[in-house]
């Protein structure tokens, strides 16, 4: 059904939603009605509550649904002519939008193109999802995509507005954006896995040793990333420039086919970034075939100069460039492109032709496991992952910004950001802040370890001391381990449209204290995590993520320990632990083994249940474009019904599921699938004298000051009011705080 279209001669309104329109200008009259590299589906229902008023109140048009209430007065487009109400006139925020004029406050923001040379906060474009009812995007700068996939000219109309007015219903306003600008993809599952990444100018023999010996300490990877020193660099000047390169460096890489298959073999993926500015110069080993397709004057060493609006340029750049290299074991590629600021191309935004171009290229040749890690290029970008956030300092404060950034993305509907996680350059040798970082990269999107060439930046878990490189380890095995978490999430962003990584705020719009958590975000439909994002506390040798627990009961993801909700808790965790909790009921699969091939499914599947609730879980798997589902239904008495539905049969036939239940009753399973399913035993959550002892031994406070909190606990364990009047007496605040935090769970 079309959505409500109300023109004039040189204007058109089109309600989509009663929360969303379209506002559009065009001097000759003839408006845009192809998709554009942010608009993919405008064919919304027709909305319920329009109402249209011609000439009322001195006003030439009125359009009102139980979203917005636009004014227009008539002729071009002004502040004085045109003007919408949103319905949700939210205190301090003023609901009116007048046009031309900027938004007044409470947009909640959402990314940036690239966080290069960031050592902390930047600066954020703003999204759609805003405290004060209402939120603009424009595309009328945009390019229409043309019928067979090839960029087009530029959008026709002279304004081209899309108004959101959904108030404070975040997801739906996400989810609607979805539908006009498109779903992200589903990612092929080895994206979800744990990336090497680093700007180092390997040998083949150090790249395969380095892997070698993770495969000795048993550490997984799913993708190896070889940065440009992979191609020639050292070239003439009068070639252009060594960033630029297709030919593979045959000094450090002498059998690259081979250490492609090698890696291929070991269950990994490979990509190659590319510089592409310069174009394909005669140096190349392709460059005779480009010279004859384009018709260049290959004696005189003419260029293909870099031209992707030239369909000619861009078949000789896959055909005779990308795809021989594809051919040998390159899986995708690094598009590293930064020269928008030296490449004039009236109208033509090369890196969104990038991302547009090398993704369906990629489609085209790995059917339902198309990827590409690229930089963001403004909305619409979700449906070309991954982005690349750049080089970031190695610093807490960059890394105290990487959770907000990557929960606030989610308001412009760019779910899937790949960070350099431990950092690029600059900054010192901190083995603290590398295990938070990693472990921040285990519960982010995507988890790619990167540093520079400098020899002493690696991310390597050996080169830190023996506490965090077994930390890191661990998880790095985790990340492994929740990948039937993380690919059932991932399926479900395109699906449902929902966002794996979402700020507190969506779930609770309208609680004013949500807003102020920015390290904390549901990380999937079941896991919050609170980031730590700060130094340990010296004396207490314990981090503290200051945490708002919503509503409910919550169990620590780790420790299994109980929290109640609705109260803020600063939560004190040793290194090797980190704040993820999962509310009561909450279902998490996982696989027993981190060693899994992530191009096939697992045999075993271990489900962690957290307590007793009334809850249902979807569990998506998927290879290729075949999806399979596993229903997990529970109740509060603690009945689990198990419905598997696989129509194409890619689950193994050998699956079988292991029930872990964390707290609560023994299950009674209702199993309606043909695979076996059993109960696993867990051990029970350490008590308050038991934490207490753990605590203890960390803390660098006097032995006779241990002894007195460890005895007074003893003899009070289930009287919280007496533990913190006792350690009050002793007059030291961060003690207080840690025991205030240690007693809440009673």
């Amino acid at each position: 059904m079309p959505a409500k279209v109300i023109e004039g001669e040189n204007y058109r309104f089109t309600v989509m939603t009663d929360y969303l329109m379209r506002i559009e200008w065009a001097v000759d009259g003839q408006f845009e009605t192809r998709q554009t590299y942010f608009a993919q589906d405008r064919n919304f229902a027709t909305p319920t509550t329009v109402q249209v008023h011609w000439h009322r109140q001195e006003h030439e048009l009125e359009i009102e649904t139980d979203g917005f209430h636009l004014y227009y007065e008539g002729g071009p487009f002004s502040d004085k002519t045109l003007w919408i109400d949103a319905k949700y006139g939210y205190e301090p925020y003023f609901s009116r939008w007048l046009f031309g004029r900027e938004l007044i406050g409470g947009n909640l923001f959402g990314t940036a193109q690239t966080l290069d040379e960031a050592d902390g906060e930047i600066p954020l474009a703003e999204g759609i999802v805003s405290r004060h009812g209402y939120a603009l995007i424009d595309d009328a700068d945009n390019n229409v995509i043309l019928e067979n996939q090839e960029l087009g000219p530029q959008n026709r109309d002279q304004t081209d507005l899309y108004y959101f007015a959904y108030g404070h219903q975040y997801l739906q306003s996400i989810k609607d954006y979805f539908k006009l600008s498109g779903v992200p993809p589903i990612l092929p599952r080895y994206a979800l896995g744990n990336w090497w990444s680093r700007y180092y100018a390997y040998t083949q023999a150090e790249y395969q040793a380095l892997f070698t010996r993770f495969d000795q300490e048993k550490v997984p990877f799913s993708v190896a990333v070889i940065d440009m020193d992979w191609h020639q660099t050292d070239i003439p000047i009068s070639e252009g420039s060594g960033w630029t390169g297709y030919t593979w460096n045959q000094a450090l890489f002498p059998k690259h086919q081979q250490l492609l298959a090698w890696l291929h073999q070991k269950g990994m993926k490979v990509t190659l970034n590319v510089h592409p500015a310069a174009g394909i110069r005669s140096f190349e080993k392709n460059y005779p075939a480009v010279a004859q397709h384009l018709a260049l004057d290959a004696e005189t060493k003419e260029p293909a100069v870099f031209d992707l609006q030239n369909p000619a340029f861009r078949r000789a750049y896959f055909e005779d460039v990308h795809h021989p290299l594809e051919d040998e074991g390159v899986d995708f590629w690094w598009i590293d492109w930064q020269q928008d600021r030296y490449f004039n191309n009236d109208g033509f935004n090369v890196l969104k032709a990038l991302n547009h171009y090398h993704y369906l290229d990629n489609q085209k040749r790995n059917d339902g496991n198309a990827l590409i890690l690229s930089r963001y290029a403004g909305p619409g970008s979700q449906r070309y992952p991954l982005g690349f956030s750049g080089d970031t300092w190695i610093s807490w404060e960059s890394l105290k910004f990487q959770p907000y950034f990557t929960a606030t993305a989610s308001n412009i509907g760019y779910s899937w950001w790949s960070h350099d996680i431990g950092g690029h350059m600059i900054g010192s040798y901190d083995p603290e802040l590398q295990t938070r970082w990693l472990q921040y990269g285990v519960f982010s999107p995507i988890n790619r370890l990167h540093s520079s060439d400098n020899p002493f930046s690696g991310k390597e878990p050996w080169r830190y001391p023996v506490e965090n490189r077994q930390i890191m380890d661990t998880f790095l095995r985790l990340r492994h381990q929740l990948i039937p978490y993380l690919d059932s999430e991932n399926i479900k962003t395109n699906l449902d449209g929902v966002p794996l990584v979402q700020p507190i705020y969506y779930q609770y719009p309208e609680m004013d204290t949500y807003y102020d958590y920015r390290d904390e975000y549901f990380f999937g439909s079941e896991l919050l995590v609170s980031a730590i994002v700060n130094k340990c506390e010296p004396q207490l040798q314990q981090s503290k993520a200051t945490t708002w627990l919503p509503e409910g009961t919550w169990y620590d993801f780790f420790t299994h320990q109980k929290y109640a909700g609705e109260r803020e808790i600063n939560l004190y965790r040793p290194l090797g632990q980190y704040p993820v909790l999962v509310k009561q009921g909450g279902i998490i699969p996982m696989t027993e083994s981190a060693h899994q091939n992530l191009t096939t499914l697992p045999e075993a599947i271990v489900v962690n249940i957290f307590g007793c609730a009334d809850h249902e879980y979807v569990m998506y798997e998927h290879l290729g474009d075949q999806i399979a589902t596993t229903t997990f239904k529970l109740t509060q008495a603690g009945h689990l019904a198990v419905t598997v539905v696989d129509p194409k049969q890619i689950v193994p036939s050998t699956r079988t599921f292991k029930m872990a239940m964390l707290d609560g009753p023994k299950l009674q399973i209702d199993n309606r699938t043909i695979f076996a399913i059993t109960q696993e035993g867990v051990s029970p959550a350490l008590n308050l004298v038991q934490q207490t002892e753990q605590a203890l031994q960390l803390m660098q406070i006097e032995y006779e000051l241990k002894r007195q909190i460890y005895d007074f606990i003893c003899g009070h364990q289930n009287e919280p009011v007496k533990i913190i009047n006792f350690i009050n007496t002793k007059k030291r605040p961060e003690l207080t705080d840690f025991f205030s935090s240690l007693v809440a769970q009673l």
